[in-house]
């Protein structure tokens, strides 16, 4: 991750463990988890399907939401998971002297689930806000 892109996520005004900070974190690292395309657009699709058929299917998108929760549980394997630990350890790393970027990371490094949600929040979010 290029440390300018950091700065201007430090610079973005987001606060720190903020949900819009976390998912964009884990956003940021998702590339490194070795996900293969098919397998991703397929799982997201399916998780849009269950996003429609709860009600309207623009309305926003937490953590809590069931179509998150959907795709989440669909790419959950343990060498995805040590794959974001190590990601979010490099970006950490990287982040260095930018607070409310270095304590979000903080954060998902510390729990996994949240880190695990939020990455699946992000994947969902790049297709649901395209």
């Amino acid at each position: 991750m290029p440390r300018p892109r950091l700065e201007d996520l430090e610079d973005s005004g987001l606060e720190a463990d903020s949900a819009e900070l976390l998912v964009v974190c884990a956003w940021l690292v998702a590339g490194e988890l070795g996900i293969d395309e098919p397998t991703l657009n397929a799982a997201r699709r399916r998780a849009m399907f269950v996003l429609a058929a709860g009600g309207d299917p623009h309305r926003e998108l937490n953590h809590q939401s069931v179509a998150a929760e959907r795709l989440a549980g669909e790419l959950d394997t343990a060498a995805r998971r040590r794959a974001l630990a190590t990601a979010l350890d490099a970006l950490a790393r990287e982040a260095q002297g930018l607070p409310a970027v270095s304590e979000t990371i903080a954060t998902l490094r510390a729990d996994p689930e949240l880190a695990w949600r939020s990455l699946a929040l992000a994947l969902l979010a790049d297709e649901y806000y395209i």
